[in-house]
């Protein structure tokens, strides 16, 4: 649901674009925000009713937590959508890695099951753990066997072992060093988004900066509906007071 809205790459497109939306709201929050005086004031009045608070932790808090906020945001939408990695990949003048193709035709020999798929891939990387077993949804894709290696910054491992899903032939073998720029900065990028890179302290300042983004989100549809509701009104009265001829 998270990585995908359960649509496969349909679903990453959308999160993609919902995320860099997101990424503009917040550069246009800062730019809306900015004073003319520096110092800039970022005091939050609570004591003259609950719009006004409302509206200081809005400005205020999107302006002292947007760049933190951001670079969650810049990360999923990295994740997200991974013709992001491609640009980055091409611009450094890299050829983007793309997973083996299985070959065509009716393969020989008896169909192995998932543990035995899965011993084959652990003969490539002997003792080391797995993170990921990633069965393909139709038998003309790969398999992909992901290992967390000592070496692999990403939590989950991204060194990847890639086989046929019927016969368990070895197609790839690629460690996490051998990426292009693109898909290899996924090993840190994910650390990042998640919090885990850094330990418990960025975790938890992760969770609050996710919390603190859907308070924005909340308290700018208020926002813009009290300021809607106010102007519709106010248009209400001056037609009201308008004498009738």
């Amino acid at each position: 649901m998270h990585s995908s809205l359960l649509l496969e790459d349909t679903g990453k497109g959308v999160l993609a674009f919902v995320a860099l939306s997101y990424l503009f709201m917040l550069v246009t929050g800062v730019v809306l925000w900015w004073p003319t005086r520096w110092p800039p004031s970022l005091r939050i009045t609570l004591n003259r009713g609950l719009l006004r608070g409302l509206f200081d932790l809005h400005r205020t808090g999107g302006a002292v937590l947007g760049l933190l906020i951001a670079v969650s945001v810049a990360t999923g939408a990295y994740m997200a959508w991974r013709p992001l990695g491609n640009v980055i990949s091409t611009t450094v003048g890299q050829q983007p890695v793309k997973p083996p193709v299985v070959p065509k035709g009716v393969p020989s020999g008896p169909r192995l099951s998932l543990d035995e798929l899965v011993a084959r891939a652990q003969q490539v990387f002997p003792g080391q753990p797995i993170g990921y077993v990633q069965v393909p949804a139709k038998p003309t894709r790969p398999m992909r066997v992901r290992f967390r290696l000592s070496d692999d910054p990403h939590p989950n491992g991204i060194s990847s072992v890639w086989l046929h899903p019927l016969t368990g032939e070895v197609l790839a073998v690629r460690r996490w060093q051998d990426l292009d720029a693109g898909n290899g900065a996924v090993a840190v990028i994910y650390p990042l988004h998640t919090g885990v890179l850094g330990g418990v302290v960025n975790q938890v300042i992760t969770a609050l900066l996710g919390l603190a983004l859907g308070g924005l989100g909340l308290s700018g549809i208020w926002l813009w509906w009290r300021r809607r509701a106010t102007a519709a009104r106010n248009n209400d009265n001056a037609l009201s007071s308008r004498p009738t001829s």
